[in-house]
């Protein structure tokens, strides 16, 4: 005997989804365009254009989406690092195009002094992500979210300076370097040739340092007034500052004259100093009018570089100054 069936209660079929799997393949309708998705880099530019358009709208100044493109220009520009750097940079006035920070930065005494002194001098300040930083500022660099933009120096023509001393009506006072290839002692020189009345430095072109950041930094603001001209050849350059008038001395360990007997410091002169190892090279020791020698103890084997031009210097002030009062 078979068991009566049960008519069903809901119409359709008695098995499957009920309907439920058709409904799920319909689909959400056709995919947006790539600018109508906020996620997408295309929906992003749109979304920038149109906060521009509609600041632009209120008369509300507004810059346009910046897009990177690769410089073809080389930046010469040097970075000071470092929340010490950064303020005895300021401090002493180095020219300076930004101000970089990191974003999220603790303030502490010295990063206020920085704003501080950065807003009165007009200095742009850009806040960006702690890995820009790094990338900007050289990933050995360590610049506790501090960073300052100092642009390239501008030199000098040695030739110019003259003239332009010239012109002035007083006698001309030069330190040449020969060979010095540490930024603080070219600073230190540029501090001792403002201090003692000399009235530019001049460098090579080559083998030689330039005014970087450190040179300014050890300066103490001497490099905005004290001149550096550039030389293409150091030879040459003083061989054209002799056909002018001028009398060339070099220092040197082995000099056959003393400073304290030198006889041209009443002239125009031209000190030039070599590096503390290898000091003078042989073209230049030729061309100078004297070499000149700085009494030092036996046990001393050396002065430093930036020492020796300021002994120099002052003695040369101090001979001038005596032979003036006469």
């Amino acid at each position: 005997m078979t068991k009566p069936q049960r008519s069903p209660r809901k119409k359709g079929p008695s098995k499957g989804t009920g309907g439920l799997g058709r409904r799920a393949l319909e689909g959400k309708g056709p995919t947006p365009k790539a600018e109508d998705r906020s996620w997408h880099p295309a929906g992003k530019r749109k979304a920038s254009r149109e906060r521009f358009e509609a600041a632009s709208a209120k008369g509300r100044p507004a810059q346009p989406p910046r897009h990177r493109k690769p410089s073809s220009a080389k930046d010469d520009s040097e970075m000071v690092t470092g929340r010490n750097s950064v303020l005895e940079a300021l401090r002493a006035r180095i020219p300076a195009t930004s101000l970089i920070l990191a974003s999220r930065l603790e303030m502490d005494d010295r990063v206020k002094e920085i704003l501080s002194i950065a807003t009165k001098r007009g200095v742009p300040v850009l806040e960006v992500m702690r890995p820009e930083l790094d990338r900007i500022s050289g990933h050995d660099a360590v610049h506790q979210g501090v960073a300052l933009k100092v642009p390239p120096y501008q030199y000098a023509h040695p030739v110019d300076l003259l003239e332009q001393v010239l012109d002035r009506h007083q006698t001309p006072l030069f330190v040449a370097l020969d060979g010095i290839t540490d930024p603080r002692n070219l600073g230190a020189i540029i501090r001792s040739a403002g201090a003692f009345g000399a009235q530019g430095v001049i460098v090579p072109q080559r083998r030689s340092v330039g005014v970087t950041a450190s040179a300014w930094k050890t300066s103490a603001g001497a490099a905005a007034r004290v001149p550096v001209a550039m030389a293409s050849n150091l030879t040459a350059t003083l061989k054209e500052l002799k056909s002018q008038g001028c009398f060339v001395i070099g220092l040197d360990g082995d000099g056959d004259v003393s400073l304290h007997e030198l006889e041209l410091a009443a002239g125009p002169l031209v000190i030039v100093v070599g590096s503390e190892g290898k000091g003078l090279s042989r073209l230049v020791a030729e061309t100078c009018d004297a070499i000149v020698s700085i009494p030092i103890g036996a046990a001393t084997e050396s002065l430093n570089a930036g020492i020796a031009a300021s002994i120099t210097l002052y003695e040369v002030a101090k001979l001038r100054g005596s032979r003036t009062r006469r």
